[in-house]
């Protein structure tokens, strides 16, 4: 097997190649990745059901399974999604502010690629394609490193990508790192002279870990223990539609609710009303002392709070007021998407001030919290941290700067 720093080396070489590749070319590349997806569904699909069945026997939930599978809609999403980045404005080379220096001397502050960007992420294998065709329109060179759950849908992906684009560019600019050991990951996110940002894209131990261990900078992104208050003035027919599409529609993602905040003097009605939502379909329900005399459900512990299920459960806790709800969020939260259901404006505006997360919503669902549904046409991941990207990171959060200064001789 090839060494990582041999392969990092080529991947980091192949880069600098890229740097100098026009928009064009960049968005011929990436329409030739969606054409070859569609072309090459029926190998896709077939890889991932190897990977499915052997999820299916190692135990894995019903919620990570649906984010593991590629069915042929899914592949004609994923396409249609890299030929709307093709059309987006290529960020490289923008000048973004210009200074006159006193003395004539011309300063430009310009976009630039990182280089080589490394994502390490888990079971879901679209992540492979969105990042890859993230990095080409951004000039970047990227490296994947994904989880064993999906390293056979892995393979066939990223062997289709390089396919398509070898007649462009060369195609190190897409490395797949196909051992899933773990120890790896280490070994990755020290190395400083071949990776120029790490992207950690999973559960808290795999971003505690880069936190931990990184040489090479890094962006926290993918922790999503993500709330909803539902205020004493709201519409609850609005707050129910919007907390089942918040929970239910996609359990195993980072957007999806894991807790419910209910202001306690709507409790009685409101709680009922819920319970029979989320028992459509098969929540599990951990609650408060409170929750627990209007319901029936299972005791939540302090733990529950702090938990990413991604899964069909939920916690939920009975709150004084919206001030005790921004509390709690601030508290137990992971600074991703968190939103109140409201139609009073102050506590609105209260809460979308004080809450520290990089989404804030008022009566929407935080499935929203996505790089697609953001215009960006797909993201690297959602950075949870403040430092250099917030949020859903686009085109523009996958690019850095530096100064062009033009001058005339000037001397200081």
């Amino acid at each position: 097997m090839e060494k990582l720093n041999d392969i990092l080396k080529k991947t980091k070489e192949a880069s600098k190649i890229l740097n100098t590749l026009s928009t064009d070319l960049k968005n011929q590349a990436i329409v030739k990745i969606a054409n070859a997806l569609i072309l090459n569904k029926e190998e896709i699909i077939k890889q991932n059901k190897i990977d499915i069945n052997n999820a299916l026997k190692n135990g894995i939930s019903a919620a990570m399974i649906n984010r593991l599978e590629l069915n042929e809609s899914k592949i004609i999403s994923i396409s249609n999604d890299m030929k709307k980045i093709a059309i987006l404005k290529d960020p490289v080379g923008e000048v973004i502010e210009t200074y006159k220096h006193k003395n004539g001397i011309i300063i430009n502050k310009v976009r630039v690629p990182f280089g080589v960007i490394c994502a390490i992420y888990e079971s879901r294998p679209n992540v492979s394609v969105d990042i890859a065709c993230l990095s080409l329109k951004t000039g970047n060179a990227c490296v994947l490193r994904g989880g064993k759950e999906a390293i056979n849908t892995n393979k066939v992906l990223v062997k289709v990508m390089k396919e398509a684009i070898k007649d462009i560019i060369n195609d190190n600019v897409i490395t797949l790192i196909e051992d899933t050991n773990r120890e790896l990951v280490l070994e990755l996110i020290q190395c400083k002279q071949y990776i120029d940002l790490v992207v950690p894209r999973g559960g808290k131990k795999l971003i505690d870990h880069v936190v931990s261990n990184a040489k090479v900078p890094f962006i926290e992104t993918g922790a999503g223990n993500c709330h909803i208050y539902v205020d004493e003035d709201v519409d609850m027919k609005m707050a129910l539609d919007v907390i089942i599409n918040a929970k239910v529609s996609r359990p195993s993602v980072c957007n999806a609710i894991e807790t419910i905040l209910i202001n306690d003097n709507i409790k009685g009605e409101f709680l009922p009303l819920l319970q029979i939502e989320l028992q459509k379909y098969n929540v599990q329900i951990r609650g408060c002392k409170l929750t627990k005399q209007i319901i029936d459900v299972i005791d939540a512990t302090k733990e529950d709070y702090y938990q990413e299920y991604n899964d069909y459960i939920v916690a939920i806790k009975i709150v004084s007021d919206v001030k005790e709800a921004i509390e709690h969020i601030n508290k137990y939260g992971t600074k991703h998407s968190d939103c109140i259901l409201s139609n009073n404006a102050s506590n609105i505006e209260l809460f979308l001030n004080e809450i520290d997360s990089a989404c804030v919503y008022a009566n929407a669902s935080t499935r929203f919290s996505d790089g697609g549904e953001f215009g960006f046409g797909a993201e690297l991941g959602i950075s949870t941290q403040k430092l250099h990207a917030r949020g859903p990171m686009g085109l523009n959060e996958m690019t850095t700067y530096k100064y062009k200064i033009y001058g005339s001789g000037q001397i200081r």
